[in-house]
């Protein structure tokens, strides 16, 4: 095992810990610029440690009673089925598989961290705004569709990049559902990222983009990386650890961009 690897699950997971943020914006890009891993390779181990890491947040939210299960429901009757025909499309189109789809996976993934790092930064702009101008009574049936649309638009960027589940997930239910709780949406979205990550982590390793050795070096490392972030989240201001991130992210993302 390589103990470098189980370092950055370390860091990657603390920060999770401490932000609420997707491992999945700084794990990937981590893995494809500083070890030099195929960027199909570190979407797909990515996406299964993601599906990992997440479920326990999961089975915290529905003991806690904090999901809806509505909302999940919709996400992924959009999100799971986008997933499937992203993958069989790149699959189908691309020279070699997904291997052969470097370009797009890494364009991808640029645009996911620039979107990402803009959600950090102007959530509570964006959220602020959705609740004095959207009806306090939306129509649900016309609710119910854009949650699926917003489903599908995620599983099909979740499913190439790996990243979009947490942050761009939890600022879209904003703008949807902006009279529920915040803690009912972080919950809701945390949930519905499991049964996504996993349908795209197994379809990567259907075509073969997971390295398991790595996940589970990954996994060694962020587990300790997200109990240690988790208590030491109430002693370091969100003031600055988000900005802080979204700076970063948009500096990976442009580089990403721009290979």
């Amino acid at each position: 095992m390589d103990f470098s690897y189980s370092l950055a699950g370390f860091f990657v997971g603390a920060v999770v810990g401490l932000t609420g943020v997707g491992g999945g914006s700084l794990m990937t890009p981590l893995l494809v610029l500083l070890f030099g891993i195929h960027p199909a390779t570190a979407v797909g181990t990515d996406l299964l440690y993601a599906a990992i890491t997440k479920s326990g947040g999961s089975i915290v939210h529905a003991r806690r009673g904090s999901v809806d299960w509505r909302i999940v429901g919709l996400l992924a009757a959009g999100s799971v089925p986008a997933s499937i025909l992203t993958l069989a499309l790149v699959a189908h189109f691309a020279p070699d598989g997904l291997g052969g789809a470097t370009k797009l996976i890494t364009a991808a993934l640029g645009v996911a961290l620039l979107l990402t790092a803009a959600s950090l930064i102007f959530r509570r702009h964006l959220q602020a705004f959705a609740l004095t101008h959207f009806p306090a009574e939306p129509n649900p049936r016309r609710t119910a569709t854009l949650t699926i649309i917003t489903g599908l638009a995620l599983g099909a960027l979740v499913t190439i990049s790996s990243v979009g589940a947490g942050a761009l997930g939890v600022t879209a239910l904003f703008f949807l559902y902006p009279k529920l709780s915040a803690l009912r949406i972080v919950g809701s979205d945390i949930v519905h990222a499991v049964p996504l990550t996993l349908v795209a982590g197994l379809g990567h390793w259907w075509y073969g983009s997971v390295d398991w050795s790595l996940l589970g070096a990954l996994l060694v490392g962020s587990l300790p990386g997200i109990y240690l972030g988790s208590h030491l989240a109430a002693r370091i201001p969100d003031t600055i650890l988000r900005p802080t991130l979204a700076c970063m992210l948009v500096l990976v993302g442009g580089k990403l961009i721009a290979q």
